[in-house]
């Protein structure tokens, strides 16, 4: 008689035990496939630092320092900041001077994608509006306290696919804030009209281009300011002081008091290419009537 034969069991896979009883392969390190997707990640799209080069960092300790000194008063660099009425230039911070890396940085944050700079450009603009936050608080006198970027054009924003003068304004905010003084990110101004964008622009066709095209925003401003709110001006980089003067006088037209401008970089004037910006002279803060710092 021929043996019982019983129908195979289904097929199962071993169990595994949770994944919190598997030991780490490599303690500290990422898992295997995670390693090798980051490779594979750097061949398609090497991450290099956009100041020298160097492959698989954001950004060097070398290139990244170039923005770790004080900011520097630069306004009398800018010539269309000078208003000819009397009236003092509107006081300009800036972090470092826009040449060699910090300019190479600064191209690659905002035009080339590079979008994964911004908590490196960050952190350097939050520890420079502290430093500006003293002398400004006497100017405040308990008065709301605005933070306001420069404005873009629409297409400039639509092929950068953000306004990213908004990341530098987010962290002067809060540099302030780590100062003591109660700040707000308010996008106040606006490009109207079909004027272009600033980039390689001369002093007189920046001036020209920016004629009656800066506005602002009445109902972002009346909400977060109320009247006479103090404006701390945010920009990427300062070359001829256009844009700043003309977000100057809209901002002053509806009764805003303009205390100063907070910039990433700026553009060395003619003949001291090489010259940094910390090593200008700065002037004096002080107190002018009827306006703020100056």
């Amino acid at each position: 008689m021929p043996p019982t034969q019983t129908a195979p069991a289904p097929f199962s896979p071993p169990r595994r035990p949770p994944a919190r009883d598997l030991p780490d392969p490599l303690p500290g390190r990422a898992p295997p496939t995670v390693r090798w997707l980051r490779e594979l990640a750097r061949l398609v799209v090497p991450i290099s630092c956009p100041g020298c080069g160097a492959l698989d960092v954001p950004w060097c300790p070398a290139c990244a320092s170039l923005l770790a000194a004080p900011p520097a008063r630069v306004e009398a660099t800018a010539p269309r900041l000078d208003r000819l009425d009397g009236v003092p230039a509107l006081p300009v911070w800036a972090l470092a001077a826009y040449t060699g890396p910090v300019r190479e940085l600064v191209v690659a944050w905002k035009d080339r994608g590079r979008s994964d700079l911004d908590r490196l450009v960050g952190p350097p603009v939050r520890s420079a509006a502290r430093a500006v936050a003293a002398p400004a608080a006497h100017a405040v006198a308990g008065r709301p306290l605005l933070v306001v970027g420069a404005p873009s054009t629409a297409a400039s924003r639509r092929a950068r696919g953000r306004d990213h003068v908004r990341v530098l304004a987010r962290a002067a905010a809060a540099g302030l804030h780590d100062a003591g003084l109660a700040a707000a990110v308010v996008p106040a101004l606006t490009r109207r009209g079909r004027g272009r964008d600033q980039v390689g622009l001369g002093a007189r066709a920046r001036a020209r281009n920016l004629t009656g095209s800066v506005a602002t925003r009445d109902r972002a401003l009346a909400r977060a300011g109320g009247a006479r709110p103090a404006v701390l001006l945010i920009d990427d980089v300062v070359t001829t002081g256009s844009t700043l003067a003309a977000a100057e006088r809209a901002l002053e037209d509806v009764g805003a008091d303009v205390l100063g401008a907070l910039v990433l970089a700026a553009t060395p004037p003619p003949g001291a290419v090489t010259k940094a910006v910390r090593n200008l002279l700065a002037p004096s803060v002080y107190l002018a009537p009827e306006r703020g710092l100056a």
